[in-house]
């Protein structure tokens, strides 16, 4: 193929990209609304969690919609700062500072892109889709406990736990907050169960925005009110800079005079490997998510983060991955393009810098409502029954997960789940390794056929012992390998074992493969000598 064709397939596919991207912008600026209002409380809340300035949360919301989403293969995942780094990123500011922080976020980045060059992000496959549910479902579960005290008025102090914050919100219920949260919950019910089956233009106006400006009017008519005033405390605090100067004194900037510290690159290799995992299985989520089941590249995804990354880190934002939340959003909200990322990326940009205080007058408790909604639709019962209908096998590493990550964190509750799905496929791998049929005495023998799966390994040796050391004197085996394609050494030498004990309990065997059949026990023993593969 000549340089000159392959430039016009590359302009042709371009151009086709482009295409996609404008073609549903109807349905990606609705979308992106909605992902906005989603992100702003969380960038900030993010911020807040992790010891960081709040301004940073805001950077890397900016720069995870605007460049990641420019850059992601992915037509409805969105990306910014993510609440499963915070533990990490808290522990890494206070003992590096926040500059030296900083460079580690920027070396962060360029791991991941070099984990994209070398195509590692096929790892995110190799995790069950049980733990993948469990995921989902425990991020709802968290997002609904943690907007509770926020429905109702309260606001957890720092360091406050989920379940204590909860507790202490019974003493703590303010009418105007839950008031006003509750009118949210209403239209947003409203909207998605009937207003958006009468007409479009319910599909075009998005329930959540109604309900920020609803949101925003009942705290104008009641503001100063003493009964139905809702407390600053209570409302959305984005920074109000005075001017351009003030504005960019608002970003911080890494101290790489610190680059040879060793903490730093920990902290980076941390960062980075926490990251892409977190970032992997956000995909494998999101397209599972996806009603068109489209199919994020990983590696360009990898890309893409470590790009977002690096520039984060280089004006004072948070690190960033692809974040279920949003994503989720913006699934539910008809997001159909990566128009709708990248524009949500803009409305974060352009509120920061044009319209801070019209963004404060958003009742928190509006935006709770808001995030109960998407909290829901991530665990809804229904889904429990299903795992549960699917068997043990799904529903208790789907359980473990949804467990570890309501009782620890995100990180420690996806290890759990995938440790139990490993120990789940060894059990079964230890139960499958071949099926035992007892036919019926013939010569005053126990007749018995043993056949084995098509792989047996070392997981197989204690069931297949326990099996052969229970049969009982005078039985004829029947040993069927004829589907086995590989036979690990361990078995093959408690095959050999056996057959020395075979004699003296008087237990004849007969081995039938695909190359014959083999009855003599000296036979038997020199054919797995020779030949260690069955086939």
């Amino acid at each position: 193929m000549t340089s000159m064709l392959k430039y016009r397939l590359l302009l042709k596919e371009r151009r086709k990209t482009h295409y996609i991207m404008f073609k549903y912008l109807k349905s990606d600026i609705p979308s992106s609304i909605v992902v906005f209002f989603v992100a702003l409380p969380l960038c900030l809340g993010i911020a807040l969690a992790s010891g960081a300035p709040l301004f940073s949360g805001l950077i890397a919301g900016i720069v995870g919609g605007i460049v990641v989403g420019s850059l992601s293969g992915s037509k409805i995942g969105v990306s910014g700062p993510a609440a499963g780094l915070a533990a990490i990123v808290f522990a890494a500011i206070a003992s590096l500072g926040y500059e030296n922080f900083l460079v580690a976020v920027v070396i962060a980045g360029a791991i991941q892109i070099l984990f994209g060059v070398l195509k590692l992000g096929i790892i995110g496959y190799y995790f069950p889709s049980s733990v993948i549910k469990g995921m989902l479902t425990g991020i709802g579960i968290i997002i609904i406990l943690k907007q509770i005290p926020y429905f109702v008025g309260y606001i957890p102090s720092k360091g406050e736990g989920t379940f204590t914050a909860i507790f202490n919100t019974l003493s703590n219920i303010s009418i105007p907050n839950t008031l006003i949260a509750f009118i949210g919950l209403g239209i947003l019910l409203l909207w998605s169960k009937v207003l958006i089956k009468k007409h479009k233009i319910f599909s075009l106006v998005q329930g959540p925005l109604v309900a920020v400006i609803v949101g925003i009017i009942f705290y104008l008519i009641f503001k100063d009110h003493s009964t139905l005033d809702i407390a600053g405390k209570n409302l959305v605090s984005v920074p109000i800079p005075e001017d351009a100067a003030s504005f960019f004194a608002q970003f911080s900037f890494p101290n790489f005079s610190e680059i040879a510290n060793v903490k730093i690159w920990i902290v980076a290799f941390t960062i980075a490997l926490v990251a892409s995992l977190e970032t992997l299985l956000c995909v494998e989520a999101t397209d599972k998510l996806d009603p068109h089941k489209n199919v994020t590249p990983t590696n360009r995804e990898l890309f893409a983060q470590g790009t977002g990354n690096m520039l984060s880190g280089l004006i004072g934002g948070l690190p960033i991955t692809q974040v279920i939340v949003r994503s989720s959003a913006n699934i539910q909200s008809g997001g159909r393009s990566k128009m709708s990322a990248i524009i949500h990326g803009f409305f974060l940009l352009i509120s920061v810098i044009s319209i801070p205080r019209l963004l404060n007058m958003i009742p928190l408790s509006v935006l709770a409502a808001v995030l109960l909604i998407v909290g829901y639709k991530l665990a809804k019962p229904a889904l429990f029954k299903k795992m549960y209908d699917l068997g043990w096998k799904q529903f208790i590493p789907f359980t473990v997960t949804v467990l570890g990550i309501i009782f620890i964190d995100l990180l420690w509750g996806i290890g759990l789940g995938l440790a139990v799905g490993i120990v789940v496929i060894l059990i079964k791998s230890y139960q499958n390794s071949h099926f035992l049929h007892i036919e019926d005495k013939s010569n005053g023998k126990h007749k018995i056929k043993m056949t084995f799966a098509e792989e047996v390994t070392f997981f197989n040796k204690g069931a297949i012992l326990k099996e052969l050391d229970s049969l009982p004197i005078n039985t004829y085996l029947e040993l069927d390998v004829r589907k086995t394609r590989y036979l690990d050494n361990d078995i093959i030498e408690i095959l050999q074992d056996f057959a020395f004990k075979a004699r003296e309990r008087n237990i004849d065997i007969k081995l039938i493969s695909e190359r014959g059949i083999v009855e003599n026990p000296d036979s038997f023993i020199e054919f797995f000598k020779l030949r260690p593969k069955v086939a």
